[in-house]
């Protein structure tokens, strides 16, 4: 395992960084696919290709982040374990990757958490303590855990290594296609997944225009980018469940002083293009994968004639509760 382990100490990733941990994780990562499909090309007017992260282990992109994190850090920090605290995609990828090393994962989620989440973290052996949904119960009860067992803190995205594993995928996307997108737009929570893509772009693709998507009624990072401060969220209330969080101290000022722009999407639009996908690619994501093909067909007009790269960020979706059942 590497030994230089402390993101605190790191600067942001180099590009020889993300080469790195693109060649560390490829033993543990999936390969995911890059798809297209005529019908949601025509109903945007853009030639749209989805890198399909819904397929990756775990169900998220967020497992490459975890698994990075881990082998990043020292013998000694892993014989301790980890621990995080997540309502769902980042808790069980970092509970796989930890079984993966053969050490203990110390999940915190809140007792709201999508039981589809919970079931996938307790089949990959965490072991979950439940809290209150609130942030402030999460961290405390984190650091509980913490003070008990020695357990080494996997931010889910507010961490450069975490960062570093995100920065891959939009770096596998550039090495299964032959040409470079105009644009590639990505879900924005926490922000840990657009901030490696924005650094991912700088290094192998700077003409590429990187583009957040976030729900309306989970806007804190568009109001922040047009504040010029941040502006941290508020009692979130959207069915795109992964994107509930604010950014953290790394990510927001990397989105800040990077990202191109940042589009919002009312929750009918999420369902829809969630929907379309279902019905018409034959695969399934869940409501926050579904956000930025939401901001494309919502905002045409920017993307005509564009070449669209979309990350679908996960497929963990609870079968039971499908939004257009109601």
């Amino acid at each position: 395992m590497d030994t230089s382990a402390n993101p605190a100490k790191h600067a942001l990733p180099k590009k020889e960084d993300i080469l790195l941990a693109f060649e560390r994780i490829s033993d543990y990562v999936k390969q995911t696919p890059v798809l297209t499909c005529n019908t949601l090309n025509q109903l945007s007017g853009a030639s749209l290709l989805f890198k399909c992260e819904n397929f990756q282990k775990g169900g998220a992109f967020k497992y490459r982040g975890a698994t990075n994190a881990i082998l990043r850090l020292s013998a000694a920090q892993a014989s301790r374990g980890v621990c995080t605290h997540s309502s769902g995609n980042h808790a069980q990828a970092l509970a796989l990757a930890a079984q993966n090393q053969g050490i203990d994962a110390h999940i915190v989620m809140p007792d709201n958490a999508p039981e589809v989440k919970v079931n996938a973290v307790r089949g990959y052996n965490g072991k979950i303590t439940y809290c209150e949904p609130t942030l402030e119960a999460r961290e405390s009860t984190l650091e509980k855990i913490q003070q008990e067992t020695g357990a080494e803190f996997i931010h889910p995205y507010n961490n450069v290594n975490v960062i570093e594993g995100q920065a891959t995928c939009f770096f596998e996307f550039l090495q299964q296609t032959e040409t470079k997108p105009d644009y590639v737009i990505t879900p924005l929570g926490g922000g840990g997944l657009l901030s490696g893509t924005l650094l991912t772009a700088r290094y192998f693709s700077p003409k590429t225009r990187i583009i957040g998507a976030e729900p309306l009624m989970a806007n804190d990072a568009w109001q922040s980018l047009r504040a010029g401060t941040f502006i941290p969220s508020d009692n979130p209330q959207t069915i795109a469940d992964g994107l509930k969080t604010s950014l953290g101290t790394i990510t927001w000022p990397l989105i800040r002083d990077n990202v191109h722009d940042i589009l919002t999407v009312s929750e009918e639009s999420i369902v829809n293009a969630m929907f379309w996908v279902w019905e018409r690619m034959k695969i399934v994501i869940e409501p926050s994968a579904a956000v930025p093909l939401a901001a494309v067909l919502e905002n045409s007009a920017m993307f005509q004639g564009k070449r669209v790269a979309i990350i679908f960020s996960g497929g963990n979706v609870d079968l039971k509760k499908l939004p257009w059942i109601s």
